[in-house]
C-alpha cells in the first residue's frame, strides 16, 4: 500500500508528521542559538584579554644602586719637562761623559769643552782685583791727610768694581764649558760630537725630567665640574701599565673650537720605568651618585637628539627620561637620572612613542640578562 493511500485513509497522520518537523525545527533552533551565544561569550573573553589595541612591551624593574662616577679622559703621556740646553760659551767639545738615552743626576757633567785661554785670564782678572784692592786701600790711610782727593779714590773704586766684574765673567766663562744636568732626568738627544767647535747659544743638548711623567688630556663642558685639582686619578697606558697621579692643572677656560676643557695628570716615575709620549686612558673619580646599569641598547635620542632611556610608569604609558652616562664597563653602562625604582623597557622601546599606553610585562630572567649582556 503507498503512503498516499494510506494518508488518504488516516488524515490524522499528515498532522502528526507536521507537528514532529515543526518540533524538531524548534529544537534545533534552541541548541544552535546556545552554541553561538558561547562563542560569542568566548570570543568576548578572548578579545577582553588580548587588547590587540594596545602594544606589549618587555620590562625590567630595577633599583638604584650608589656608585662611584669616573670622569674617562684620553690622552698622551709626556715628560715634566723639556729642555734644550744650549752653550753659554764658545770652544771646542773636548769630552762627553754621557750618550743618549743616559738618566743622569741634577748638576752631574753631560760634556765639557776645552780649556782655551779661560784659566790664563781667570788668573789675569784676579790680580788685576787685587792690585785696585790694594791701591784703594792705600788711598783711603792718605785721605786723612789731604794727600788723596775724593776724586781720585773714586775713580780708584770704579776701577776696582771693574776688575771685580771681570773676574766675575770669567769665573762664568770657566764655569760654563762644562755643560751640566739642570736636574734629575734622560738625554733624549745630543746635537754635537767630539770635537765639534760650538758658538754661546748652540744647542747641543735635548734633557727631559722623566722622573715624572704628564698625562694631558681634554674632559668635555659638561664633565669638568667633577674634576678638581690634586684629585687621585689612575691612568691606564698603551703597554698595560696601570699607575695613580694627581690632577695638577685644570684650564680656566674651554676650547673655543672643542668646548673641551684640558687637564694634567701628574705621575710619579722615580725609577724612569713608565714610557712617555705614549697613548693614555685617565679614570677621574667625581664623587657618589645612584645609578642603573643598563645595555648599551637600551639608550635612545628624543626628538631633540637628547639621550635617554625609556620606561612604563604606573599608569601604563610609555616616558623618556633623559639620562646622563656616569660610568662605562665591559658588560654595560651606568646610567643616572631615572627615577630610583624604574621599569625600563628591556624588549620593543624602539615600536612605542612617549605617552602611548602599553601592557607592560615582565622579561623573564634568560631575556632580562640578554638585554643587560648585549652591547
Amino acid at each position: 500500500m503507498s503512503i498516499g493511500a494510506a494518508i488518504s485513509k488516516r488524515p490524522w497522520l499528515l498532522a502528526v508528521f507536521v507537528a514532529a518537523l515543526v518540533s524538531l525545527w524548534m529544537l534545533s533552533g534552541i541548541l544552535t542559538g546556545r552554541d553561538s551565544g558561547a562563542d560569542l561569550k568566548r570570543a568576548a573573553d578572548v578579545g577582553s584579554e588580548s587588547r590587540p589595541d594596545i602594544p606589549s612591551v618587555q620590562v625590567s624593574v630595577q633599583t638604584a644602586k650608589p656608585i662611584t662616577r669616573y670622569v674617562s679622559v684620553y690622552g698622551r703621556s709626556a715628560p715634566a719637562r723639556s729642555v734644550e740646553i744650549k752653550s753659554e760659551t764658545d770652544g771646542r767639545v773636548q769630552s762627553i761623559d754621557a750618550d743618549r738615552g743616559a738618566q743622569v743626576k741634577k748638576g752631574q757633567r753631560i760634556l765639557q769643552l776645552d780649556l782655551r785661554d779661560r784659566q790664563a785670564r781667570l788668573e789675569q782678572s784676579r790680580a788685576s782685583v787685587t792690585e785696585h784692592r790694594t791701591a784703594y786701600e792705600a788711598q783711603l790711610r792718605l785721605q786723612p791727610d789731604g794727600y788723596v782727593s775724593d776724586t781720585q779714590i773714586a775713580e780708584t773704586l770704579a776701577k776696582l768694581e771693574g776688575a771685580k766684574a771681570e773676574l766675575t765673567r770669567a769665573e762664568l766663562d770657566l764655569r760654563y764649558r762644562e755643560i751640566r744636568a739642570p736636574f734629575d732626568g734622560v738625554i733624549l738627544d745630543r746635537e754635537v760630537e767630539l770635537g765639534d767647535f760650538v758658538k754661546q747659544g748652540d744647542p747641543v743638548v735635548s734633557f727631559v725630567d722623566n722622573t715624572r711623567i704628564i698625562v694631558t688630556g681634554t674632559v668635555a663642558e659638561q664633565d669638568a665640574r667633577y674634576v678638581a685639582l690634586d684629585m687621585l686619578a689612575e691612568a691606564k697606558l698603551v703597554t698595560g701599565q696601570t699607575v695613580q697621579g694627581r690632577v695638577r692643572y685644570i684650564a680656566p677656560v674651554a676650547d673655543q673650537a672643542t668646548r673641551t676643557f684640558t687637564v694634567e695628570v701628574e705621575i710619579p716615575n722615580p725609577e724612569g720605568t713608565l714610557p712617555a709620549g705614549v697613548t693614555a686612558e685617565l679614570q677621574i673619580p667625581g664623587g657618589e651618585l645612584l645609578a642603573h646599569k643598563i645595555s648599551p641598547s637600551l639608550l635612545s635620542l628624543d626628538a631633540t637628539g637628547t639621550i635617554g632611556v625609556k620606561t612604563v610608569n604606573d599608569f601604563s604609558q610609555v616616558v623618556f627620561h633623559p639620562v646622563e652616562i656616569a660610568r662605562s664597563e665591559t658588560d654595560g653602562v651606568w646610567i643616572s637620572g631615572l627615577p630610583e625604582t624604574s621599569r625600563i623597557i628591556v624588549v620593543g622601546q624602539g615600536y612605542v612613542n612617549v605617552g602611548l599606553e602599553v601592557e607592560a610585562m615582565m622579561a623573564d630572567a634568560d631575556t632580562a640578562l640578554a638585554s643587560e649582556q648585549r652591547q
